[in-house]
């Protein structure tokens, strides 16, 4: 499939692995492998696995050692790394252009082959925990994490994608090993490669490194998200500044209103110094020094997360500056030449991520895993141009319906 001068291969394995690769203008190799996994799909009596087989997968194979792992790509001045989200997790290197063959043949044995010895999982665990520390030090991080457990309550994406002290040294190879047997199947993955090689020919790579994968995964077991009600909940500590987040739970990635939501989004509180929030609370008000609203959109649910920092005294001004805002939205649809000026500002950012070339080879796996197919930049603007007024201000609307919770560390 083509979209203007960028074509995106799309291909299955007879093993029923996905793959997208695109010929790229660039001096750069992006490779990587996308699990539809993350910590929604790890036990409650194992909090944390996700992430902890994201740090440990690089930790030795049956045919590498953790230290020729960790030379691999650095050797050539490319880089190996991976993250993990509630939904997903990504093992991916970026590398000069010329060693496509030695990225996939590196991700595959680390997807194959892991082998989680016990010596290397001791010392990670200390890595991870101090890493879960790091985020308590920090409220502004804090406040999302048990932002989350309250508006998700009763699901598996409530907990921390971290893990807690104690469910992390109680994680065993056998539990990493057992996560991997289920959720790195074929099936469960998209290959993606952005490099300026021939795609055939790698796509031929990946059928050679990958092609052999046979393991059989299972059902997933995502359970109904339940709702909660609406709250406003203070934690108070010895911080000066009180963190907070106030949002509202939406609907999932695949929900055709999903592109007025993420339109609202940046017109209310989006990185641009003009934003709603920003110029209300920050520049005419001096209530806050950073206010940013956020969509989280998964498989089966939503959340509008918009944080601000603020002096204790003044968070039931920033909560009323919210509402208002979002009342204003709901009650008459913005002008013409507002909705213009919102809909060019949007586009430009988006058209401006595209020169973040990692992002844009990760976003390809993303698409073909959620859509099976490409959404691109362009795909994005188009759906963004072809929204009315009225679409945003019936996503307002919706989100007052839905009811405002607030939390305040």
């Amino acid at each position: 499939m083509s979209s203007d001068n960028l074509t995106y291969l799309i291909h299955t394995l007879p093993n029923d692995l996905r793959a997208v690769v695109r010929q790229a203008d660039s001096n750069v190799s992006y490779i990587g492998a996308m699990v539809n996994a993350g910590s929604r799909d790890e036990s409650a009596s194992t909090e944390g696995l996700a992430h902890f087989v994201e740090h440990t997968i690089f930790k030795g194979t049956r045919h590498r050692r953790s230290c020729h792992i960790a030379s691999r790509m650095e050797s050539i001045g490319g880089e190996l790394n991976a993250y993990t989200t509630k939904e997903e997790t990504m093992v991916y290197t970026n590398a000069p252009a010329g060693y496509a063959g030695r990225s996939f043949d590196l991700i595959s044995d680390l997807v194959k082959n892991s082998i989680f010895p016990d010596r290397e999982l001791t010392k990670e665990k200390e890595v991870i925990i101090e890493e879960i520390n790091s985020y308590r030090d920090s409220p502004a991080d804090a406040v999302y994490d048990e932002y989350e457990e309250l508006i998700y309550a009763g699901s598996g994406l409530a907990h921390n994608i971290l893990g807690t002290p104690d469910s992390v040294r109680s994680l065993s190879s056998h539990d990493a090993r057992g996560f991997i047997d289920r959720f790195y199947t074929p099936g469960n993955m998209v290959i993606y490669c952005s490099d300026p090689g021939d795609p055939e020919r790698n796509i031929r790579l990946i059928e050679k490194y990958f092609g052999d994968m046979r393991f059989p995964g299972a059902e997933s077991e995502r359970k109904e998200i339940p709702m909660v009600e609406p709250f406003d909940i203070s934690r108070r500590r010895d911080n000066h500044q009180a963190n907070c987040i106030t949002g509202a739970r939406l609907f999932s990635r695949t929900d055709p209103r999903r592109y007025a939501m993420f339109l609202l989004n940046n017109y209310l509180g989006g990185p641009g110094m003009n934003s709603r929030l920003n110029m209300e609370m920050r520049d005419r008000r001096g209530l806050v020094y950073t206010v940013e609203s956020n969509v989280a959109l998964m498989s089966d649910t939503g959340v509008l997360l918009i944080y601000y920092g603020c002096d204790p005294e003044n968070m039931n001004k920033c909560k009323r500056i919210i509402r208002t805002e979002l009342d204003r939205l709901a009650q008459s649809p913005l002008s013409a030449r507002a909705f213009a000026q919102a809909q060019d500002q949007y586009c430009g950012q988006l058209i401006m991520s595209g020169e973040h070339r990692e992002s844009r080879a990760m976003s390809m796996a993303k698409s073909l895993m959620y859509y099976g197919e490409i959404h691109d930049i362009d795909f994005a603007t188009d759906h963004i141009r072809a929204l009315k007024p009225e679409d945003i201000q019936n996503m307002a609307a919706e989100i007052l319906r839905t009811g405002l919770s607030t939390l305040s560390i």
